[in-house]
């Protein structure tokens, strides 16, 4: 499984939607159900399954599917493998 795969896997599972909704309009702003609590479910999942450990202006701004990518990329996480 690609680093992609695995990420998409993580939002599917934590926001209960299908991969076709995973694009650049999917951000805390547009998700009815991204709140706090999965928000805080997702940067765990993350940092769990890419070794992580965001720093806190990461987790404030980590705000949509896209952006997610730009600051795991900034810790060495390359989707293009």
């Amino acid at each position: 499984m690609t680093k992609k795969e695995k990420y998409c896997g993580i939002f599917k599972e934590i926001f209960n939607v299908d991969e076709e909704a995973l694009d650049e309009n999917f951000n805390f702003k547009d998700v009815g159900n991204w709140d706090s609590l999965t928000h805080l479910s997702l940067i765990t999942a993350l940092e769990d399954e890419f070794g992580v450990m965001f720093e806190t202006d990461d987790i404030l701004y980590f705000g949509g599917f896209l952006n997610g990518m730009k600051i795991l990329g900034r810790y060495g996480v390359d989707f293009s493998e």
